[in-house]
């Protein structure tokens, strides 16, 4: 078990890169069957030392429940962003940088943060503090900061701290 563990460090993501390397290639045949093998070992042991720390999800269910809330806010964001556009001039739109202060600590909620905010249409992560304690989020239109930073952290860092930190 511990020289599977050694080859194959992250059984997921080699698997996942097996499947995508198959899909990109459109093709079956021996050659590219071994060279998405190679990948699927080698890729995963390469960037072992990359990868912040291990995940340890603590309720997976909280985890679908929030992935259900993203997918809403990423459609309803998409709407409003696009209804912004078409609707209103530039000088109706309140862009702003916004400081958030953050509980959330664990590397790998950081990181979903992230990726959250970096797929919801209209806003950006902008920098993190190097405490980990502040995010700074690019907002395409903020009308009211306080109740923008209440939203990310109720719907978004706090879920997030029950998964992976408790």
């Amino acid at each position: 078990m511990i020289k599977l563990k050694r080859w194959l460090p992250s059984p997921p993501l080699s698997l996942a890169l097996f499947v995508v390397w198959l899909l990109l290639n459109q093709s079956l045949d021996a050659a590219t069957l071994l060279l998405a093998a190679i990948l699927a070992i080698a890729v995963p042991i390469l960037t072992q030392s990359l990868r912040p720390a291990t995940v340890r999800m603590r309720r997976p269910g909280l985890a679908l429940r929030l992935a259900g809330v993203v997918a809403l806010d990423l459609v309803h964001s998409a709407l409003t962003v696009a209804r912004l556009l078409l609707t209103r001039r530039g000088s109706g739109m309140s862009p702003r940088f916004v400081r958030v202060s953050l509980q959330l600590r664990d590397p790998n909620a950081l990181a979903v943060l992230a990726m959250i905010l970096c797929l919801t249409p209209g806003t950006a992560w902008g920098e993190i503090s190097l405490d980990r304690s502040t995010l700074l989020i690019h907002a395409f239109d903020v009308e009211d900061e306080a109740t923008f930073v209440a939203t990310i952290k109720a719907r978004y860092e706090r879920p997030l701290m029950e998964i992976f930190e408790s």
